[in-house]
């Protein structure tokens, strides 16, 4: 069983193609393996020892891999830091996290300089790809460091932080395992074989997304594990996936279900131009996906759609094409060893149909917020988690989404999901992005409002919003179609397609008590 891994991988066929960075340089796996093996000396170099941490703020590079690799192999805690967050905010993370080495790029200089100043981080301890004032060049952690695997060689983590869209962001720690590396890399890819996804098998999988995202950096790191080749793209862009994809022969990916709306936004022209008959596991998250949207994209890329419902604290369910096409909507079923629960808020469990707050378990992996005690409790109901979804279950034990508890909108006592109504308006040929959320009205407590971004060349104008309305007509209730439409150039959402509606919806409440 313990065979498989990537540092096994790179033992026996070391100049099989590993990884393809954002510049198509193309990585073997044997020069992956000795970079990463030198990061890994170099930190027992300083003096890191099992249980200490190193954090990092970097764009998607095959340094942001090597450092992975040599921490997973470590037994140390690696936390990747979004690398949109100011100086301030990574600071926190840093200090909070306990790092112990703190790795930054010069295409953030500006924040990580900062955030090293403020927190007065040793400079020795400090390396950044490119230049960053106070921060040594990464090469000189693996100057004169063999690229040979080190000695006792002990499982480590990645502890990712929560968005902290609600507060200060949360370090989601788990104990380390008692075992090998490689046994953890074995472990790990049979949540790919969840999918369908056998080792090397002519596996390409393309990584668009942040790695700082905690699926994305899983389902890429344990395709290499599973001895797959990985092609990275530093910024996602449509049309540029189509023709890695069709280049390279990809088989599977990790996306979002807004990455899906903007290649059905392309014209037929540009898709047709791209071969994607190689694609086999196409797997997405995070958000909900509509059921028009879905439709579209199995009729284009086949029974290739996979989707699932998990969190950085645990999972989650998962359907299969054929699956979805017999209960559409749905996220699917609790996997193995993860089990799914719906209550109300009065802690009462509910039953099929009845809509409350979804809760999930996973049985081998209990977490714990890192030195935050009461919001690990606050969250939980005995062994069972939320991050505050809505949603119900079928007769068969089908997990349906109907929105975050927070973004529900409360008019006039009935309860409305703006998932609803962006799921139909994302159809609209003209509308690109859109968010609905509730804004104060008087006598209703809040009425529906919608902030669209355009396709490229469509102005935004009273015409459109006439003829917005009236498309809503065969699509939306009356109670469900928006009152008003703004228009904004671009939603804010990071680059793994996260909306941060608060950042819309805030400005409307100000002075006021939001429901």
């Amino acid at each position: 069983m313990s065979e498989l891994g990537f540092w096994n991988f790179a033992q026996r066929d070391p100049d099989k193609l590993a990884l393809v960075d954002p510049d198509e340089r193309e990585w073997s796996r044997g020069e992956l393996f000795a970079e990463s093996n030198k990061i890994a000396h170099g930190l027992r170099a300083l003096g890191l020892e099992q249980g200490d941490c190193v954090a990092l703020v970097m764009e998607n590079c095959a340094e942001f891999f090597q450092i992975h690799l040599a921490i997973t192999q470590l037994g140390m805690y690696m936390t990747p830091i979004n690398n949109h967050l100011t100086g301030p905010e990574i600071a926190f993370i840093v200090q909070d996290s306990g790092a112990k080495v703190f790795f930054g790029s010069d295409h953030f200089a500006d924040a990580c300089r900062a955030a090293r100043e403020e927190l007065d981080f040793p400079s020795d301890h400090a390396f950044s790809l490119g230049s960053v004032e106070g921060f040594r060049p990464l090469e000189e952690i693996k100057a004169g460091q063999p690229g040979t695997l080190p000695e006792d060689r002990f499982a480590g983590q990645v502890m990712n932080y929560t968005s902290g869209t609600t507060g200060k962001p949360k370090g989601v720690r788990r104990a380390l395992a008692p075992i090998s590396p490689d046994l953890v890399a074995t472990l790990t890819t049979a949540f790919l074989g969840m999918f369908g996804l056998q080792p090397e098998d002519d596996n390409v999988h393309i990584c668009g997304s942040p790695l700082y995202h905690t699926a994305v950096l899983v389902f890429s790191s344990s395709s290499l594990h599973l001895g797959h080749t990985v092609v990275l793209m530093e910024k996602w862009v449509p049309e540029e996936m189509l023709r890695l994809i069709d280049k390279y022969q990809v088989t599977q990916s990790h996306m979002v279900p807004t990455q899906f709306h903007r290649l059905l936004k392309l014209d037929e022209s540009v898709r047709s131009k791209y071969d994607v008959s190689s694609l086999r596991a196409m797997i997405h998250a995070a958000a909900p996906c509509p059921v028009e949207t879905k439709w579209k994209m199995l009729d284009w890329w086949g029974e290739s759609i996979y989707e699932y419902y998990a969190a950085t604290e645990g999972g989650g369910t998962l359907v299969t094409p054929e699956e979805w096409k017999k209960f559409p909507g749905t996220v699917g079923k609790a996997w193995a060893n993860a089990d799914i629960k719906i209550y109300d808020d009065q802690e009462n469990e509910l039953g099929p149909g009845q809509v409350g707050t979804v809760y999930m378990l996973l049985g081998q992996a209990d977490i714990e917020y890192k030195d935050a005690k009461q919001k690990t409790k606050d969250n939980r109901i005995g062994s069972y988690f939320t991050v505050g979804d809505i949603g119900e279950l079928n007769d068969e034990g089908y997990l349906f989404l109907r929105d975050r508890k927070t973004d529900m909108i409360i008019s006039g006592g009935a309860n409305i999901y703006p998932a609803e109504i962006e799921a139909e308006l994302i159809q609209h040929p003209k509308i690109a992005d859109v968010a609905v959320f509730g804004i104060p009205n008087d006598d209703w407590g809040e009425e529906i409002k919608a902030v669209v971004q355009t396709i490229d060349g469509v102005e935004a104008n009273d015409a459109l919003v006439d003829a917005i309305f009236e498309w809503c007509k065969d699509r939306l209730a009356k109670m469900k179609t928006p009152r008003s439409i703004d228009f904004v150039d671009e939603l804010p959402r990071d680059p793994n397609g996260k909306l941060y509606k608060r950042k819309l919806r805030d400005p409307y409440w100000e002075g006021r008590s939001q429901i």
